[in-house]
């Protein structure tokens, strides 16, 4: 079995919100958070818009600080790691951002924005990385007379493979994906998908994939991560949770996405209401004010354990 590329224990994050007369309260955006993604999978990370998958994303990156727990990244503790040793470890870890309009800086043509990276960190001479950025847009379905162009100047596929090419520029090994395509047209997010699947399999690429997508989750991922709140609620193999799934707030997850089948009607899912607010989150299970399963006292008093149920199936349920 590959060995784990990434770990986190009890990871949290909170940020303190401005008040009228100053300091407000405190938004919980992600609570004790185990998960652990191996060498060459993809972990597609999936829930509600606001649940704190983003904000995870950068957790694991080190560009946000945790308020609690840890992350190792191949074996180093990266919250307790020098600047120094931290920057020589960003290049084995990379991001590709949501909106590929403003994650390129639309003053800088593409060969700037591609050699930004190697400069930063001190690889090759100017003739070497021009060559490197030629490569590179090889590599994502570009051609080399774009390299003189400026971000307004593409479509919206063409300017996320020059995100994603900007990930790849220092050969990482992780690359956390945040709504990679959730801004294309279908046809479109088909061919980022499939891109993103050949380099995976080209150089051995490890994937956070954050998506509020079911389908593009199930499509592109190894392992899928379910969040409510801030929290993991399941956790389990693609087939497995297709087939077996456990937490209520998966099962509707699932039942929310329409079937193009009209011999089969569309039944919504029976939840309750909206997500309570981070700011001020509900006792015991986070989700039991929604949940058509609660039972009283034990789902509003006492929060359930995120425990193993069979062979890589996590569940935070009481009853499951």
């Amino acid at each position: 079995m590959p060995e784990t590329l990434l770990e986190t224990q009890d990871l949290s994050c909170s940020f303190r919100l401005a008040g009228p007369w100053g300091r407000g309260p405190r938004l919980q955006a992600v609570t004790g958070v185990n998960l652990s993604i191996r060498a060459g999978e993809t972990l597609g990370l999936v829930g509600e818009s606001g649940c704190g998958k983003s904000t995870l994303g950068r957790l694991v990156l080190a560009l946000l600080p945790p308020t609690g727990g840890r992350v190792r990244f191949g074996g180093e503790e990266l919250t307790a790691l020098a600047k120094s040793r931290l920057k020589h470890l960003r290049r084995q870890m990379q991001i590709v951002f949501q909106d590929p309009y403003s994650s390129l800086n639309p003053r800088m043509m593409v060969r700037h924005i591609l050699e930004e990276p190697y400069a930063i960190h001190g690889l090759g001479t100017r003739a070497e990385r021009r060559a490197w950025v030629a490569e590179l847009l090889q590599e994502v379905g570009l051609a080399e007379e774009h390299l003189e162009r400026y971000p307004h100047e593409f479509s919206g596929g063409q300017r996320q493979r020059l995100g994603i090419a900007r990930a790849l520029a220092l050969k990482p090994k992780l690359i956390v994906a945040d709504e990679p395509v959730s801004a294309l047209d279908v046809s479109i997010q088909a061919q980022i998908l499939n891109l993103l699947a050949e380099l995976q399999k080209r150089y051995g690429l490890t994937y956070l994939f954050i998506s509020h997508d079911l389908s593009v989750i199930s499509q592109i991922s190894d392992r899928i991560a379910v969040m409510y709140l801030g929290r993991l609620v399941e956790t389990a193999p693609r087939a497995v949770l297709a087939a077996a799934r456990l937490h209520p707030y998966t099962e509707a997850l699932l039942a929310a996405v329409p079937l193009p089948d009209p011999a089969r009607p569309f039944q919504p899912p029976e939840l309750k209401g909206d997500p309570p607010s981070p700011i001020n989150l509900p006792s015991g299970c986070s989700f039991h004010p929604r949940c058509p399963e609660a039972q009283f006292p034990i789902c509003r008093d006492a929060f359930p354990e995120y425990r193993e149920t069979a062979a890589e199936h996590w569940v935070s349920c009481h009853f499951r």
